[in-house]
């Protein structure tokens, strides 16, 4: 463990030993380190409340005052099971014990009356843990399965010093302000509906322009570099994707198959388990169809409809494919974590002469948009193999060879780059663009990622200058990553506050009174013709009301117009970045616009 997370974790074992403390009936599962901090899943037939953490963290703190030195008891597996039935946790502790390999240590971690099944490590004592906070309370699933009980988990954080800790939690109550699932829901933008699915998006107006006015912007982009607009269906036979290794590579991430009425039927009637039908479905015994987990099977057989010469190389073809994950219900978030999402997916089809040349536009292509909307702070991972090699599909030469064009590329970026074995997809190493929104968080986003392997798996070729046929090499590449977690990150980023060229309604013209009723639509019809979304705010409030709506529902322009502007064929500006920006002619007031949306000018922030 890092310095970090040892903290961390012996905070968590201070969490447990203050839980036992105030709810003594309490059953604890497990209680680890993670990259924002700390948590403990419990077992408690009380609901605890923000009060009861109020209390549990009080305890914490008498804890940490009694300076409490932990220390670490190596025992067999038979006496093992002796100390967790002393202690009066076996409900969990026997479970989370079979899970340790034979051969391997057991150890138990003590601070003060506290015992716990560990494998550490710690901190020396509980004194060393400075700066700690208990921050909220979440369901979850006892080991994620929702087969099982649902506990309480207890998250909590910690940093070495107290103003590490009082900037983190800065960052938290910024986080608060930027949610995008609560501006999303005021400035309707998306909605979430149980009835149609949780993880399940529906874009509404305002969000749909939005993820539109991306689409034709990365649209552009891709014209520029020879990309071929395709299409393709939500779903395909299982075969495909037993081909391609999706399934079952990512079996357990996917949709149950979708089996023929006539398939069931027969197999009912043989008398055929759930098992046994898990099982046909594997071997391939049985065919049926999979709601498409990813695109690129789609894409491969688009290539493969049409013999290729060199000559023809590289095909680029993109889509905006939507897909379809499951992923467990305590997982999802919002937009940034979703069952059902919408891809700027491409696949390049190339020599490998010209692989280089290729991944170096797909990492152009990611920094444009990234440059675009403000988002430049952000770090390079190079996600490889790891350990693990059935994880991966193809031979190892395949692997080396792509592995090999990654860090090469990676180099053109100019920038330090991390090197991260695991991280790579099951065909091939990849390239991701981990952004640092304005408030410090990281999200990953924008992937490139170099494939030999599916294109041996299908069979791809293409006729070389020597008339043999040769087999190209596959990019998959999506600088958004999905558009609803790229919108749903891009909320917080900009607090809802979008580019004007993105924003939903970009102006809204505000008459002070009936009076004036006839320019005030001959503003908006002007402002519509110049291909701008304005709105007019015909409502009998005073026009003070009217400026604090715009503002709250985020317009970047309100443009006032009283009778010295009727009379003038002028508008009073207001802007989100400025203020008041004074009175100016109509048509200078649509040339700016004009300007900061072709520029698509970034928000400037209010002086």
């Amino acid at each position: 463990m890092t310095p970090l997370e040892e903290l961390r974790h012996s905070c968590s074992h201070v969490l447990a030993t203050a839980i036992l403390r105030v709810f003594p009936e309490t059953k604890l599962d497990i209680g680890p380190p993670i990259e924002t901090g700390f948590y403990y899943d419990v077992d408690l037939d009380h609901k605890l409340t923000a009060e009861d953490l109020a209390k549990i963290e009080a305890e914490m703190q008498k804890v940490i005052a009694e300076n409490q030195t932990f220390t670490r008891r190596e025992v067999n597996r038979d006496e093992a099971v002796g100390i967790i039935k002393k202690i009066g946790q076996e409900r969990y502790k026997i479970g989370r014990l079979a899970d340790i390999p034979e051969g391997e240590a057991i150890s138990f971690y003590q601070n003060g009356e506290f015992v716990d099944l560990c494998g550490g490590t710690h901190v020396k004592n509980t004194q060393e843990i400075k700066a700690f906070k208990l921050l909220t309370i979440a369901g979850a699933y006892h080991r994620g399965s929702e087969r099982n009980k649902q506990l309480q988990r207890i998250y909590g954080t910690a940093f070495p010093t107290p103003a590490e800790l009082a900037a983190y939690l800065h960052q938290i109550e910024q986080a608060k302000l930027r949610d995008h699932r609560k501006l999303g829901k005021d400035l309707k933008l998306f909605v979430i509906d149980d009835a149609v699915g949780q993880g399940l998006i529906l874009w509404a107006p305002a969000g749909a322009v939005v993820r539109q006015e991306l689409q034709t912007f990365i649209a552009a982009e891709l014209r520029k570099q020879g990309y071929h607009q395709v299409f393709t269906p939500h779903i395909g036979r299982l075969e495909l994707y037993r081909t391609s290794g999706h399934f079952p590579y990512y079996r357990d991430s996917q949709y149950p198959p979708i089996i023929e009425r006539e398939t069931l039927a027969q197999l009912a009637h043989e008398g055929c388990t759930c098992a046994q039908l898990a099982n046909k479905l594997t071997e391939g015994d049985i065919d049926g169809y999979l709601l498409k987990p990813m695109n690129c099977p789609h894409h491969i057989k688009i290539y493969a409809s049409q013999p290729h010469s060199y000559r023809d190389l590289p095909v680029r073809l993109a889509e905006f494919g939507t897909v379809y994950r499951w992923e467990q219900s305590g997982e999802l978030n919002g937009m940034t974590r979703v069952r059902g999402f919408t891809q700027d997916d491409a696949h390049l089809f190339c020599t490998e002469d010209q692989l280089p040349q290729e991944i170096l536009g797909c990492l152009a292509l990611v920094k444009i948009i990234l440059t675009t909307l403000g988002m430049s702070d952000y770090r390079v991972r190079v996600g490889l193999r790891g350990t693990d090699t059935a994880k991966y599909t193809g031979e190892p030469a395949n692997w080396d060879k792509a592995e090999a064009a990654c860090r090469e590329a990676a180099k053109t970026l100019g920038m330090p780059f991390t090197e991260e074995p695991g991280e790579a997809a099951f065909y091939g190493p990849k390239i991701d663009f981990i952004i640092k929104d304005v408030i410090g968080r990281e999200w990953q986003l924008g992937t490139v990622q170099v494939d030999y392997n599916l294109p041996q798996r299908f069979d791809l070729t293409y006729v070389g200058a020597d008339n043999q046929p040769h087999r190209p090499v596959m990019i998959h590449r999506a600088p958004f990553g999905s558009m609803e977690r790229f919108v749903g990150v891009l909320i917080e980023h900009f607090a809802g506050n979008f580019p004007t060229w993105l924003a939903p309604e970009q102006a809204r013209v505000l008459p002070i009174s009936d009076k004036v009723g006839d320019y005030a639509r001959e503003v908006v019809a002007r402002l519509k013709d110049a291909g701008f979304r304005v709105t007019l705010d015909e409502h009998s409030d005073k026009l003070g009301a009217k400026i604090r709506r715009t503002e709250v529902e985020k317009v970047p322009y309100a443009l006032v117009i009283g009778g010295k502007e009727a009379e003038a064929k002028a508008v009073s500006v207001r802007s989100r970045a400025k203020g008041d920006e004074g009175v100016m002619p109509l048509d200078a007031c649509v040339e700016k616009l004009r300007i900061e949306v072709a520029t698509r000018a970034l928000p400037e922030k209010r002086k």
